[in-house]
């Protein structure tokens, strides 16, 4: 059984109906989880005027990390099939985003996923829901928890 640590976001829409049917179709999908408080948090990584909601969950599930990603994906095209990245490859406004953060100590590197997400440290708006819902994580690279990772972040 492995414990999954997964971000979800929305900036368009109705931020909280989009966050509430991904978190049925998780329930659904995955069982009991446990849920951060929700954060309101600026675009990061491109521009625009819509912020995101993000709130943090963790799963406890018997699928391989590349089942729950496949899960993750089938459940954002369910909610919105419209693309997270221009054709350019720049991010876009999105109802629905869904990313695993952490999966128990694991260092995955494939062209498919890379766990722990490699922007995590720089994401105030992973880190606190993190430090909230999984306290005693520790990034199995650098040996950090959320908290040290938040305190390390510069302001935004």
């Amino acid at each position: 059984m492995s414990t999954v640590i997964i971000n979800a976001g929305s900036n368009r829409g109705d931020r909280r109906l989009n966050l509430s049917r991904a978190l049925r179709e998780i329930g659904e999908r995955f069982g009991a989880f446990e849920m951060s408080h929700a954060l309101v948090s600026e675009p990061w990584g491109f521009e625009s005027t819509h912020k995101f909601l993000n709130v943090c969950f963790v799963v406890n599930t018997d699928k391989t990390p590349e089942e729950v990603l496949d899960e993750l994906q089938e459940i954002e095209k369910k909610i919105s099939p419209a693309p997270h990245r221009g054709v350019d490859g720049s991010y876009l406004d999105r109802v629905l985003d869904l990313d695993i953060v952490a999966i128990d100590d694991l260092v995955i590197d494939t062209e498919r996923l890379k766990v722990p997400h490699p922007h995590l440290a720089e994401r105030r708006f992973f880190l606190e829901p993190l430090a909230e819902v999984a306290p005693g994580w520790r990034h199995p690279v650098t040996g950090k928890t959320a908290d040290e990772m938040l305190s390390e972040l510069k302001e935004d």
